[in-house]
């Protein structure tokens, strides 16, 4: 990755972080709240989806918590990425960007290269997501920028349960 890039990545991070998005809370119910923990480091994450039962539109979505730079970016663009999107986008939103972390991660213990995951990815545009795939460099950094996705899977997968 050409230098240019890594900066212009490092930008996309810094400001998620400095600014994010879908800062906040939504009253509980009518919106699902679902929280996670990296125990390794420390970041927390606290997701709160309003999902309309009709339609299975993420009509809104609050987020809290607090850690690194990467696990907070991750979380805000996260937020951003799904708010709007139908439960299937969001869910292939999840396993793309999973995917994407996953596949650099396999390339970096030479399992692979990762052409099982990149299904996952076909035809998904994430946007300022990618900022986030120079984080595979740090392995034990890839748990703090999948906590918040993981956190969504769990939630949407509460309200999925409960019929919500």
């Amino acid at each position: 990755m050409s230098s240019n890039l890594e900066d212009l990545y490092r930008e996309v991070i810094l400001d998620h972080y400095r600014s994010p998005r879908n800062r906040g809370e939504l009253p509980v119910p009518p919106a699902h709240r679902s929280e996670g923990f990296n125990p390794l480091c420390g970041d927390e994450v606290t997701v709160f989806l309003d999902v309309d039962p009709d339609t299975a539109i993420v009509r809104d979505i609050k987020i809290q918590g607090q850690g690194c730079s990467i696990s907070q970016a991750s979380t805000s663009m996260m937020s951003a990425a799904v708010k709007g999107q139908t439960v299937d986008e969001a869910r292939r939103l999840i396993r793309a960007f999973k995917a994407l972390m996953s596949i650099h991660e396999t390339r970096l213990e030479g399992e692979g290269d990762g052409s099982d995951l990149a299904a996952d990815l076909e035809g998904v545009r994430l946007g300022d997501l990618e900022a986030l795939q120079g984080v595979v460099k740090f392995p034990v950094r890839i748990k703090c920028a999948t906590l918040s996705w993981n956190t969504l899977q769990q939630g949407l997968d509460e309200i999925a349960a409960a019929g919500e």
